[in-house]
């Protein structure tokens, strides 16, 4: 294969880094023990005696430690050319599932994560080499600066001076301290108030300097305000709007950020459009006068548009056939980006009855499922998913199947947990069970009830048929399966009043795709937490959205939330896979890599595991 050689001379020359060894593998669908041989030999590139040490991260090692700190993009050298802010025109892009808000704390969908990232600003972000640098913050909290606890039970940030909300007031740290208030307000029933359990209290130093005290050692000091999860919102425009007024503030369609853009308007479910920010922070930046994401459609229109047609510039979440896919870069108008990703699609087991109604709602906790409360019959739906097939047939390089549910950061991925396509067994589990067709006509009863189960997704031709794919094997062993495929923009919405989002769940499986947003986990795994379940009385906004209750997760978790050993991290990481896929909680499909589609003359991003696809935006330029 000529492209795998010119890798291999990419890499004895010291071309290429080791993420983009990692990405170029991925790209040309490289078997594990190639790509393996690639990271060798990139590593013993790279061992050179002038070679500094690297700094350790919360990337590397998940305990308060100091983190490298790469220079702030506004901090231009002496010998540096400042760029010239706008003069691009209008930038491109496309998200096939369409933004319903702007507010991040109150978002459930990438999509509206991503809309928020365009106007909104973080403390700091992982960027694309897995380093924690800062946006907001002057410089990243270490121990060396007397800003880290070493035990990990406080944090200070000192923030930048100078910024500005898009009405000209002053970014300060009444602002940070008001975030967490805004999140914390059960009330509120934020999207993100998993991130912010840790925080004790936001003490404000001074105008510039805020320190964030924990309840306990917290070795994710770094997972409130950082990143898409850490958005912070301003004071002065949010004050009267906390707690049950934060789903009627205007600020949800129209925010007020402090990012390299602002909101023009805004069609929820259609289109958001950003002007310039003129007074932006950092000096000759954006590049672009104008934004226009796009929203709606489908996955393969969108990759066409980029690909093939050139309409448009970016396109997000290329969820499209391999070989669809392949075929449209031929065009040359475009390219693919490919990153390696954190996310995994899944299917979701309801725990709660999705046909039972309680208090003027379904799928309450404690109204529990008729027959996916017994494991047999969930093990049984798990041994009858041919993971294999989807993921080679469906993803191609863009994915490979996985019998974990956490397989980012790899580390924390369970050595021992195994995947099985096993029709046999299954129904052996059925029979064991007690789930009999009584009546002859191809669906099992349990205790009375037919085994007939309504499995959901969003609207997107890979979900679509990695449905008809899991309904033809569960039907064989007994399943009557029907299927439901709800519009995107609908489906990942974050509507209390809309019965057909993801977190409301009145259906009895459903399948799509999510992960970490750091390199420590917890905010991602408190998704098997009893305390974060979904129901009606935090307008579904909890992220435990299979209403899983387990003690010894639970136990877990409080563990690892705690817990400042590595080697003890990585295991209670480890039993979180263990429980959530052996009680099979959620059933793993496919380890999905990050695919997104450019223009061949967009420069300037930089793809990044754990940040949204536009933590970067005020960077990017056409060549």
């Amino acid at each position: 294969m000529q492209e795998l050689e010119r890798l291999r001379e990419a890499i004895a020359s010291g071309q290429v880094t080791r993420r983009e060894v990692l990405r170029r593998a991925a790209a040309l669908g490289l078997s594990a023990p190639v790509i393996a041989s690639l990271l060798a030999a990139c590593a013993r590139q790279e061992a050179t005696p002038t070679a500094a040490p690297a700094a350790q991260t919360p990337a590397a090692a998940a305990t308060p430690t100091p983190a490298a700190a790469a220079t702030p993009a506004a901090q231009a050298t002496p010998t540096q050319a400042v760029a010239q802010r706008g003069g691009g025109g209008t930038l491109r892009l496309l998200w096939w599932q369409a933004p319903t808000i702007i507010n991040p704390h109150l978002a459930q969908g990438t999509k509206d994560f991503d809309a928020s990232n365009i106007v909104l600003e973080a403390l700091a972000y992982f960027d694309s080499e897995d380093q924690l640098v800062p946006r907001l913050a002057e410089e990243v909290p270490s121990v060396e600066k007397g800003t880290l606890d070493p035990e990990g039970r406080w944090v200070i940030w000192k923030l930048r001076k100078g910024v500005k909300w898009h009405d000209g007031q002053p970014f300060t740290a009444k602002d940070v301290k008001f975030t967490y208030e805004f999140v914390i307000d059960p009330a509120t029933t934020a999207t993100t108030i998993a991130s912010y359990r840790a925080i004790e209290s936001v003490e404000i130093i001074d105008d510039y300097t805020v320190k964030v005290n924990f309840k306990n050692p917290n070795p994710a000091w770094f997972e409130s305000f950082v990143g898409g999860l850490g958005l912070i919102v301003p004071e002065h425009i949010l004050r009267d709007y906390k707690g049950e007024k934060a789903r009627n503030a205007p600020f949800n369609l129209k925010p007020i950020g402090t990012g390299p853009y602002k909101v023009a308007d805004f069609k929820p479910g259609d289109v958001v459009i950003y002007e310039i920010n003129q007074d932006y922070w950092q000096e000759g930046k954006p590049y672009f006068d104008r934004v226009e994401l796009k929203g709606g459609g489908d996955a393969t229109s969108a990759a066409r548009a980029v690909l093939q047609t050139g309409e448009v510039d970016w396109a997000w979440n290329m969820q499209v056939e391999a070989q669809v896919l392949l075929q449209l870069e031929k065009a040359g108008q475009g390219k693919l980006i490919i990153t390696p990703g954190p996310s995994t699609e899944r299917i979701m087991v309801n725990f709660a009855d999705p046909d039972t109604e309680k208090d003027g709602a379904k799928a309450e906790p404690d109204v529990p499922h008729p027959f996916l409360t017994n494991k047999n019959i969930r093990q049984a739906i798990a041994l009858a998913i041919r993971r294999d097939v989807i993921a080679e047939q469906l993803y191609g390089p863009a994915g490979q199947a996985t019998a974990n549910n956490l397989n980012a950061p790899a580390r924390f991925k369970h050595p021992e947990l195994k995947w099985e396509f096993n029709l046999e067994k299954a129904a052996q589990l059925l029979d064991e069970a007690g789930a009999k067709d009584t009546n002859g006509d191809g669906v099992r009863e349990y205790n009375g009830k037919p085994l007939q189960v309504l499995y959901q997704t969003s609207i997107n031709s890979i979900r679509q048929r990695t449905q008809e794919i899991v309904k033809a094997e569960l039907e064989k062993i007994g399943f009557k399966v029907e299927l439901k495929s709800i519009d995107a923009s609908v489906f990942f919405s974050s509507d209390p009043g809309n019965p057909d989002t993801y977190g409301h769940f009145y259906a009895d499986v459903e399948m799509y795709t999510n992960g970490p947003s750091n390199p420590f986990p917890l905010n991602w795994a408190r998704r098997y937490h009893s305390q974060e379940v979904a129901r009606k009385a935090n307008n579904w906004a909890g992220v435990n959205i299979t209403r899983y209750q387990n003690p010894e997760m639970d136990k877990v978790l409080d563990q690892l939330a705690t817990e400042m050993n590595p080697d003890k991290q990585t295991e209670l990481f480890r039993q979180v896979n263990w429980i959530s896929v052996t009680d099979v909680v959620e059933i793993p499909l496919v380890h999905r890599n990050l695919v997104s589609a450019a223009a061949k003359n967009l420069t300037g991003y930089k793809p990044s595991t754990w940040s949204s696809d536009v933590w970067d935006i005020g960077d990017w330029r056409r060549a």
